[in-house]
């Protein structure tokens, strides 16, 4: 596919701007280029605008080349820069599949961009032929999905990505907690955009950092588009640490452990009345008066997410799967309830 010809035309003749530190590469003694507060601290000076520590450091792990690494301030923003790169206003739409993640219609409202819906089915699979019938610049599908904790076939997916005229941004934020990744896949399709995040499985939730794998051409016009010093000094210093540590596999099977634990008790409590499949860290749970549950559980400081309002998904209540202690604490609370 020649994905330049999906680029905005602004988009391409666009010079990014280049900062005092993408200017001057290596070390210096005296750093007057900048107009930076000179007197010490752990943050007086920019952040590496390209983040290359970081990226190299990721490209190892995700077997990737650095050049098809882009690092954006939360997944939303690369969500937004995609749109933005590849949508004119007013005249080219996206494609979603609800019920799913809310930040695409958001984004594409701001965008004036259209949206086009190509719901799931009442069990939460994909209508790929339909997907596939639409004319759109992208198409974004989070696997595994939010709020459902679906995980759509692999097959399904490569067969979208395969026959897509446009896009296909796989948005796998809850990723780490799913069967597999597309990732690897970048390679073979210049067409396919995945996003990861570090603020699920990383613990990183109120840095906000976010993942974007792509082929260089795509990867090139969003570092173009974004903002100078997008990921701050810190961030990138903690994900850094997060990389070389080994605490979060550690914690992504706790979590999978509690799933499994939650979902047991869950079975077992009378409101329930069914718990959808789920590859990420949270349970789709449907009840018999979800709002009332919701209520009462919040009368017991434990709060969860009421899904009520989402497609195919009434009287049910998304519930993330906390420590062990939280855990019990809302199985306490659910028992009280009955």
């Amino acid at each position: 596919m020649d994905i330049s010809s999906l680029f905005r035309e602004n988009i391409k003749k666009i010079k990014p701007y280049s900062s005092a530190r993408e200017e001057f590469e290596g070390i210096a003694e005296v750093y007057l280029d900048a107009n930076e507060n000179p007197f010490p601290s752990d943050f007086n000076r920019y952040p590496d605008p390209l983040q290359k520590e970081l990226k190299q450091k990721l490209a190892q792990i995700k077997k990737v080349d650095p050049s098809q690494i882009f690092l954006s301030n939360g997944s939303d923003e690369a969500i937004d820069w995609l749109v933005r790169a590849f949508c004119e206003p007013k005249q080219d739409a996206i494609v979603h599949c609800p019920p799913t993640f809310g930040m695409y219609k958001v984004v594409a409202a701001i965008n004036e961009v259209q949206l086009l819906e190509v719901p799931m089915s009442e069990t939460f699979s994909l209508n790929v032929e339909e997907i596939l019938k639409q004319k759109a610049k992208i198409l974004f599908l989070c696997n595994p999905n939010n709020p459902t904790g679906t995980e759509f076939k692999k097959e399904d997916l490569l067969y979208i990505i395969q026959n897509f005229k446009g896009i296909v941004v796989i948005d796998e934020a809850y990723g780490d907690f799913a069967n597999y990744s597309l990732v690897e896949e970048i390679k073979n399709h210049n067409n396919l955009v995945v996003l990861q995040t570090f603020s699920k499985a990383w613990g990183m939730a109120g840095l906000r950092l976010g993942m974007t794998f792509g082929n260089k051409e795509v990867i090139s016009v969003l570092t173009t588009l974004k903002m100078p010093y997008n990921v701050g000094v810190y961030t990138q210093k903690t994900a850094l640490e997060k990389l070389n540590s080994t605490q979060k596999q550690t914690e992504v099977e706790k979590i999978l452990e509690q799933r499994i634990w939650l979902e047991q008790k869950l079975t077992q409590n009378q409101s329930v009345e069914y718990i959808y499949p789920s590859a990420a860290n949270f349970l789709l749970v449907k009840f018999n008066d979800a709002k009332k549950i919701y209520d009462l559980l919040k009368d017991s400081s434990v709060l969860v997410r009421n899904q009520s309002y989402q497609l195919h998904c009434q009287n049910t209540l998304r519930i993330t799967v906390g420590t062990p202690k939280e855990n019990q604490r809302l199985i306490d609370a659910l028992t009280q309830i009955q």
